[in-house]
């Protein structure tokens, strides 16, 4: 490692303890592994002052390279499965390495000790797998990576950083029984439904965090889920707001606006609200949106772009073809909402906020998630009132 090199990963070592996401016990390893050993020469880095991700070529740029890769930023490092081509990004991006404040917040909420053997779901790189085999033994570790290519390349730079611990080809939504019992287990990756076989390989009180969501949007938040004694269901609060990337076979399924509505509005039922368009449009991150897909299943929604003074928020039921549009326009306290099919989505939308600030506008950490043989479901506060999702 280079003096300015150095340099570098002392300060990003310094903000990560400083703001809490690093700790003592993971100091050790962030101090040895080296996040730019496990980067290709590009990568797509997300520019936190500009709000773009931007293209870094290592051979054209060095310093720029560096200087992202020990950053505290996400880098994506495959995009479109592996189709893309070119140093332009591409559609969707379908592998990366988190943002280390966020690698290492998770690394805390598992709260590993001596001895325990983890399984880690979606090595992409293999950073986080030579994190946690540096912290616990290299035979202790075992990573799932669905995508051959991926996989491939993790072996290479975790055998190059002399860290070979076990990568596995597979669906990491199956984990790998070969392997279990688990006194850990970590996802990398975005869930929409946490399957029970990560249950079922992790020992009585062992450990589950993953980023866990609705397709209500985007968001994730981290779920730190603790098997039952019995080890028959796992339940545990989330701990905070993140974004994944999802599990391939658990992306939204989402089939296109002009098949919900053909022929545009006309014809659909017409009412007014008075929800305010910053429900849909601020914080990416607000619990309120969580709170919303929670109450409200098998939905998402699109906010699209302002234009003339109008903006349009949709709504598509995923499990039928029911929709719902609002058109929020400047300077007007109620707004015209349009909806059809079997579900009035704006009136289940609008109750779950309503809901939502009635419950005193509660937080991620209040929320929290159980999952068992018969399903998943959610809850505040304590399991005791709980809904499906």
């Amino acid at each position: 490692m280079d003096s300015e090199d150095h340099g570098e990963r002392s300060e990003l070592g310094r903000s990560l303890l400083k703001s809490g996401a690093l700790d003592s016990y993971w100091l050790p390893s962030f101090a040895f592994v080296q996040r730019s050993a496990f980067l290709p020469e590009l990568i797509w880095p997300y520019d936190m002052v500009t709000a773009r991700t931007v293209v870094v070529d290592r051979a054209e740029d060095p310093e720029l390279w560096r200087r992202y890769a020990e950053d505290n930023v996400p880098i994506v490092t495959q995009w479109d499965d592996g189709r893309h081509q070119g140093p332009e990004p591409g559609d969707v991006p379908t592998s990366s390495v988190s943002m280390p404040s966020v690698v290492f917040s998770m690394l805390r909420d598992l709260e590993v000790r001596l001895g325990d053997r983890v399984l880690e779901i979606g090595t992409g790189t293999g950073y986080n797998a030579a994190l946690l085999g540096v912290r616990l033994g290299l035979s202790q570790v075992v990573s799932v990576e669905v995508d051959p290519t991926v996989a491939a390349a993790a072996r290479t730079a975790l055998e190059r950083a002399r860290l070979p611990v076990t990568v596995i080809t597979g669906d990491g939504f199956e984990g790998y029984e070969a392997g279990a019992p688990y006194d850990r287990v970590i996802a990398t990756v975005g869930l929409r439904e946490i399957p029970f076989a990560w249950v079922e390989q992790a020992v009585p009180g062992g450990v589950i965090v993953a980023p866990w969501g609705t397709h209500f949007s985007n968001q994730d938040a981290v779920a730190r889920l603790v098997i039952s004694d019995d080890g028959a269901s796992a339940a545990g609060h989330f701990t905070g707001p993140v974004e994944f990337m999802k599990l391939r076979s658990q992306r939204l399924p989402f089939v296109g606006h002009n098949a919900y509505v053909p022929a545009g509005v006309q014809g659909a039922d017409k009412s007014l609200t008075s929800l305010s368009e910053e429900v849909f449009t601020g914080d990416k991150f607000a619990t309120g949106s969580f709170a919303v897909g929670l109450r409200v299943p098998q939905c998402t929604h699109i906010v699209a772009p302002q234009r003339e003074g109008a903006r349009p928020v949709w709504l598509y039921g995923l499990d039928d073809m029911s929709w719902a549009c609002a058109f929020f326009r400047e300077g007007r306290r109620e707004t015209t909402v349009y909806q059809s099919g079997p579900r009035r989505l704006w009136d289940e939308v609008e109750s779950a906020y309503a809901w939502w600030v009635g419950a005193g506008r509660p937080g991620h950490e209040r929320f929290g998630l159980t999952v068992d043989a018969e399903g998943q479901s959610a809850w505040l506060d304590a399991p005791g009132e709980s809904w499906s999702v």
